[in-house]
Formats: structure tokens, sequence, C-alpha cells
């Protein structure tokens, strides 16, 4: 008898315990990959702008630096200066900017340099004490300044490298003088291979392809108590074609994939004490209760992402919570084609692409070129395409160019 009742008592210890058990609630946000200094992967200018935000294997223009400088010795202009003037938030406000300046100049058959400022300018904010007081007028603002060389270590094929330093000024004037921006430093490596022209049956072609990894550099802090950011380190790849068909007409088809090498946010969730009133060992909406939290915030997938900037870059490969798919979701693609008449004139069309989960950017670009002696001018027009409205929607971009000692290589 004695016996039975330890058996019943155990076995009611033993269902008591069962029905007192934890879970992880998901969070179910989206993991989407932020950093700082984000105005650094804005196209800064319109011929980039109308192919979908692509550079890195289309052909040489002043405007290289921002996406693979080794482009630069496979030009045929000695040497150039572009500027470019992109309104942004456009329909908010108008005094919202990014401007480029960028200058080449190929040394000789085999290597060149240049340098370039891209600069983004918040506007003007206005801080008013009280109606006696005067204003007070700030302008935040951020920039880069960069410089490379690129060398040719074959016919085809050639390299570069670019050092960047990249400024945050976004702290405002709060009395105490404290109002230093955030700096850094970065560095870009990049390769570009442009083919012979070869004969087909019905027209010649010449094959490109390149490849960059951008914004190579350490964390940095906006505050000295804030928490560091990761750069916005990134992978360019890209190859195309170009379908020329007589002395006047050529038509170049592109395609670039780009991913950012910044870990991906962990999955997190809530951890809680339920109770299983079925039985069944696992929690049910509407049908087991929630007894108290017991700890908030548990990564539950992925990987923490206080890591080095290095060890961040071989990270990103493979920490998405979700797996291998989610991976894929972080990379961009962007296609592209241009239409040249006479080396004079030029019509552009691209789109490009971000997972809804990731971003969901995704726009089609159009824009036009025009060139008159020295001076090429360049302009874009994007619309959106994603339920997600762009800062850059129905956005008219400017490029000037000018090319001193055009045609003094040949290269075609």
């Amino acid at each position: 008898m004695k016996n039975k009742i330890l058996i019943l008592i155990a076995l009611a210890f033993i269902v008591r315990v069962n029905a007192q058990t934890t879970t992880i609630i998901p969070d179910n946000n989206p993991r989407v990959i932020t950093t700082g200094l984000p105005f650094v992967l804005i196209a800064p200018d319109a011929r980039a702008a109308a192919l979908g935000d692509m550079g890195v294997a289309t052909s040489v223009d002043a405007f290289s630096q921002q996406w693979n400088s080794s482009k630069y010795v496979f030009s045929e202009t000695k040497s150039g200066f572009g500027v470019s003037y992109t309104p942004y938030l456009s329909k908010l406000v108008n005094d919202i900017f990014l401007g480029n300046l960028t200058y080449f100049n190929r040394i000789d058959e085999r290597s060149a340099f240049a340098a370039s400022l891209k600069y983004f300018s918040l506007g003007d904010i206005e801080f008013v004490n009280d109606e006696f007081s005067e204003a007070l007028i700030q302008r935040p603002n951020e920039f880069t300044i960069d410089a490379s060389y690129a060398l040719r270590l074959s016919d085809q094929f050639a390299m570069s490298v670019a050092m960047r330093y990249l400024v945050s000024d976004l702290r405002l004037d709060d009395g105490s003088g404290n109002t230093d921006g955030a700096s850094t430093f970065g560095v870009d490596i990049s390769g570009y291979y442009q083919s012979e022209e070869e004969a087909y049956s019905d027209f010649n072609g010449r094959w490109r392809a390149g490849f960059a990894i951008q914004n190579l550099g350490p964390k940095f802090k906006y505050t000295e108590d804030g928490s560091e950011n990761f750069q916005p380190t990134n992978l360019r790849l890209g190859a195309g074609f170009d379908f020329i068909f007589d002395d006047y007409n050529k038509i170049s088809v592109t395609a670039e994939v780009t991913k950012l090498l910044v870990p991906t946010p962990p999955a997190f969730g809530d951890l809680y004490n339920f109770t299983d009133n079925n039985g069944n060992g696992t929690y049910e909406e509407n049908v087991d209760d929630l007894d108290d939290l017991v700890q908030e915030d548990v990564i539950i997938g992925g990987k923490p992402q206080d890591v080095n900037f290095l060890s961040g870059i071989f990270q990103s490969f493979g920490d998405a919570p979700d797996g291998f798919s989610e991976e894929l979701k972080e990379f961009t693609w962007a296609l592209s084609a241009e239409y040249l008449y006479q080396d004079s004139f030029a019509f552009r069309a691209g789109y490009f692409n971000e997972s809804e989960e990731k971003g969901a950017r995704k726009f089609l670009a159009l824009g036009a070129g025009f060139k008159a002696n020295v001076v090429n001018i360049d302009l874009s027009y994007l619309f959106s395409a994603s339920r997600i409205q762009s800062p850059l929607e129905n956005t008219l971009r400017f490029s000037l160019t000018f090319n001193i000692g055009a045609g003094e290589y040949n290269e075609y």
C-alpha cells in the first residue's frame, strides 16, 4: 500500500514538473543590416545612377573612382574631372544634397591616379530657445576624401588600391562645446578586365568584368560613450558585354551583384515560463498560460555583432539566422543596358533589386548622356518599384565631365 502511495506522489510530481517549462518567443523583427556613414553607398554620378547604381564592370568614365578605380588605366582620355549633384529627399526639402568632385590622370600606358571628394549635406537646422532669442543655424554634414593608384598588370587586366578618409559631423552644438565629428579611414581594393575586340558573325564584341572590396577599415563611434559602428564595407562583382555593330552604334549590357560585408543582426526572442495546459511540451498561443518573463532579448539564431571589422567580414558570409537562404537575400543585384551613338549620345536604363526582408529597395532608372567637344553632360531619373518609397524617387540627377587630352590613348 505504501509503495502505491509513493508511486502516485511521484507521478503527480512529474506531471507538475512537466506542466511548468520555458519557451522562447521570437520577436520576428526584420534583420536589415545597418552601418554608419550610409551616404557612402549612394550613387554620386548620373551615369551610374541611370544604370541601376552600378559601375564596377561598366566602361571607364571620370567617376570610376567611386566604383572601380582600376578602370582608369583603360581611359582613352589623358585626364579629366567630373562634378555631380544629387538632390536628396527633394519632395520634402530643398537643401539636402550629395555632391561629388573627382579628378583622374593617366600617368602612362600602365598606370593612373585619381582623387575625389564626396560631400553630403543634411541642410540647415534652426534652433530657437524662445521668441526673444536669436535663431542658431547648424548644418550637419558628412564627407569623404580619397585617392587611388591603378596599375595595369597585363594588356587586359588592371588592379587598384584607394585610401579613403571618412568624416561624419552630425553632432549638434548642445552648449558643451563638444561637437567633434566621428572619423575613420578605409581602403578599396579593385580589379578590372577588358578583353580585346572580337569579331562575331553579325557584330564585334568585347567582354568586361570587375570586382571591388570597398571601405575596408575599423569601426568607429559617433560619440565617446556610444556604440561602435561598422563602415559600409561591401563587395561588388560584375560582368558585361559590348555589342559593337559598327563605328556609330554600340550597346553595352552589364550585370552586377553587391553584398555588405557586415555581420547580420542576430535573431532575438524573449524567454518565458509557461504552463503546458495540454501537455504537449510546446507553447501554444491561446492554449497555454505565460507565467512570467525570465529574460529579454535572448539570441536564438545567428551570431553577436560585437566583433572587429575583419572578423565581421568573414562572419558576414555565414551568420544569417535562417541559414544559406537568408544569406542569398543579402545580395542585391542590378541589370543595365546602355546605347551609345557615335560617342556623342547615350541612352541608359537600369533596374536594381533588393530583398523585401533586407531593405526592399527596388527601382527602375533611366538616363541620357550628351557629349560636346570636351564636355560630357549626363542625366538620370529614378522610378521606385517598391512599397517603400525611395528618398531619390522622381529625382533628376546631373553630372558634368571635362575631358583633357581626349584620344591620347587608343584602347578600343
